[in-house]
């Protein structure tokens, strides 16, 4: 059995590391028909995903994500197109992510820091 093995290193935390390996989840479960089951761990978490002829796992890291996925004979001759599918979703919502991030922060470099400290003194 062919096997897939992905690794991406990330900048996120494991909160927004969370929110993409859900929306990861997501989309395998809707255009693959995977059954997806997240497993939340103090340090890291583990999304299991399956279907006929598919086996694997996501491990969620706040640095780093790690795929294993085990394919049957039967897509193993599609190995390297599933793969590359894999890659792009994968890489499109670390990108999303790590654009949110940066747009937040530039943002919050823009505000004024007077008004600020205002609403935070009434409080």
């Amino acid at each position: 059995m062919p096997d897939i093995r992905i690794h991406r290193d990330h900048s996120l935390g494991l909160a927004k590391a969370r929110k993409v390996a859900w929306d990861w989840a997501e989309q395998a479960e809707s255009k693959f028909d995977m059954e997806c089951t997240v497993l939340e761990g103090e340090t890291s978490d583990t999304v299991e995903f399956t279907r006929s002829g598919v086996s694997g796992t996501l491990i969620v890291a706040p640095d780093h994500f790690d795929l294993h996925a085990k394919l049957g004979f039967l897509l193993g001759a599609f190995a390297k197109t599933i793969e590359a599918e894999i890659e792009k979703n994968l890489d499109d919502l670390l990108g999303a992510a790590a654009a949110g991030g940066k747009a937040r922060a530039e943002k919050a470099e823009k505000a004024p820091t007077k008004p600020a400290a205002k609403k935070a003194a009434k409080k």
